[in-house]
């Protein structure tokens, strides 16, 4: 049995816990957890969309998206920017169920496509993508360190 769950500001074990397995999925050595008063401010915002596939009272998944208000028509658009399962749960529908939650409370709430950048290198991630009914796009992301920045 698993559940997906959209976390809020009454989730903060369990989006830390989330955060923390997605960091072991993304092979993140410097992940350190989140600080308790960013964690909260995180989990209030209503622009970030967190949520977590919960089996056996643990994090077995997680996803991030970011809604983006557009600027050339009155809409929002949702970014899907981290979607990690925990190894053991891969290939058992866990990713197609966290896509199609989110997919769902988009709809409810108005928004009018989501997106999902994936790294060209990365086969796994581009037949999932495919798998659920993305349709890829020939896009190329730039990408600015803020630091020593030169315009």
């Amino acid at each position: 049995m698993m559940d997906i769950v959209r976390l809020g500001s009454a989730d903060t074990d369990l989006a830390r816990d989330t955060f923390a397995m997605m960091a072991v999925v993304f092979e993140d050595l410097d992940h350190r957890p989140l600080h308790a008063p960013y964690l909260a401010r995180l989990l209030t915002r209503p622009d970030l969309w967190l949520y977590a596939a919960v089996a056996e009272g643990r994090p077995i998944g997680g996803l991030t998206a970011h809604a983006l208000p557009m600027t050339r028509t009155e809409s929002t658009e949702l970014l899907t920017y981290d979607l990690a399962i925990r190894s053991d749960w891969q290939r058992r529908g866990v990713g197609r169920a966290m896509i199609a939650r989110l997919l769902k409370d988009g709809a409810a709430a108005g928004v009018s496509e989501m997106w999902v950048p994936a790294d060209d290198e990365d086969a796994q991630a581009l037949e999932f993508y495919r798998r659920t009914g993305g349709q890829a796009q020939p896009v190329t992301i730039f990408t600015y360190p803020t630091t020593n920045a030169r315009p």
